[in-house]
């Protein structure tokens, strides 16, 4: 681990030199490029001299320990316990960011919310976990574009989708695919009834312009009139766009915009998602077939996360954790369990390496 520690301080050094030029400030994707790597290994930079730190003050209680005074032996020793333990913590911390990166970890995401089984609550209970995700994205930072909307009679979502621009948004959010079910009273309840619904969520990294070559000759373009809830016609020209990727037979419908251009370019943000993600799920299981993609079986139907409302709990399934205080979860306050999640998918995929290692027959 330490071996490889070295050779990130020597790259960390050489990315410094590179930021310091002004020959590369005339190459802005190239600058941003290396600032952006500069970042990520800054954080594995920071935590080795952290648990250098530990290392200094262990050494200089072990030299107090020996000079015999009992008083300052009992500082020692405590110095020795505390230094200790933050030291084995930093270790765990450095191990962690050591993992192999995803390589789409840095990029925007296509967020899709569909509402599940339950009808009117389904699509009530979608439209409030997509603003959920919304006001937890201007939280962070980031930037929120809609891309395609269909609304349900109550004002509910059918399904929606929105283009999240941050720095390591797929990182954070890439965990939160799957079934999220909700247990409470719908306000179209009449005799006080709790209900069980669901809706279920998709996190897809954006694809970048040149990721994918996405041929027309794959691509079936259909156009028709706009509808609102309901069926109404809501637009007299023929806008709205519907894109069909005929070799995996992947249907996106847009028809937010008035322009059909502008709907069309939207669908083919997300259907470029759509493939990027197929792709990446294929080279996952090339890898290893025990291998997730994503969180449980890899499945999205799979169900991840119970909100129940009369008991005030939020429940996430994968790693049996509880948390109360529904009403600010709601409002986008869901950082503490996007961390324990994330941090849940890092131990494992630190024992699943150490694993392999052990595996390995020596040469």
């Amino acid at each position: 681990m330490f071996e490889k520690i070295e050779q990130i301080i020597e790259k960390h050094r050489t990315l410094e030199m590179r930021l310091s030029d002004p020959a590369l400030l005339k190459d802005r994707k190239k600058f941003e490029q290396t600032a952006r790597e500069h970042k990520e290994l800054s954080h594995v930079v920071q935590a080795y001299e952290e648990w250098r730190g530990y290392e200094t003050a262990i050494e200089e209680a072990k030299v107090l320990l020996e000079d015999g005074d009992p008083e300052m032996g009992e500082l020692a020793r405590a110095e020795l316990e505390d230094a200790g333990a933050k030291m084995e913590e930093v270790e765990e911390r450095l191990r962690r960011l050591l993992l192999p990166r995803d390589p789409n970890d840095e990029k925007n995401v296509i967020l899709e919310v569909r509402a599940g089984t339950g009808g009117q609550e389904a699509a009530l209970f979608a439209a409030d976990l997509y603003r959920m995700y919304v006001r937890y994205a201007e939280l962070q930072g980031w930037g929120v574009e809609e891309l395609s909307k269909s609304e349900s009679d109550l004002g509910g979502l059918k399904e929606v989708s929105a283009l999240i621009r941050g720095a390591g948004a797929y990182s954070r959010l890439r965990y939160e695919s799957g079934t999220h079910r909700v247990q409470r009273v719908p306000v179209t309840e009449t005799q006080g009834r709790i209900h069980t619904s669901a809706a279920t969520v998709a996190v897809l990294p954006e694809a970048d312009e040149i990721a994918l070559d996405i041929g027309e000759k794959d691509l079936r373009i259909d156009v028709y009139r706009s509808s609102g809830p309901g069926g109404q016609s809501v637009n007299t020209t023929d806008s709205a766009v519907r894109v069909t990727h005929v070799p995996t037979g992947l249907v996106v419908t847009c028809q937010d915009e008035k322009s059909q251009h502008k709907n069309r370019a939207k669908a083919m943000k997300i259907l470029s998602a759509h493939l990027l993600d197929m792709e990446i799920q294929k080279q996952m299981s090339e890898r290893s077939a025990q291998r997730k993609s994503l969180v449980g079986s890899g499945d999205r139907s799979e169900r991840i996360r119970t909100y129940n409302f009369p008991q005030d709990r939020i429940t996430d399934h994968r790693i049996g954790l509880t948390l109360h205080g529904l009403p600010g979860f709601m409002e986008g306050g869901i950082d503490e369990m996007v961390k324990r999640v994330i941090e849940s998918r890092e131990a494992e995929r630190l024992a699943e390496l150490e694993e392999s290692t052990e595996a390995r027959p020596a040469e």
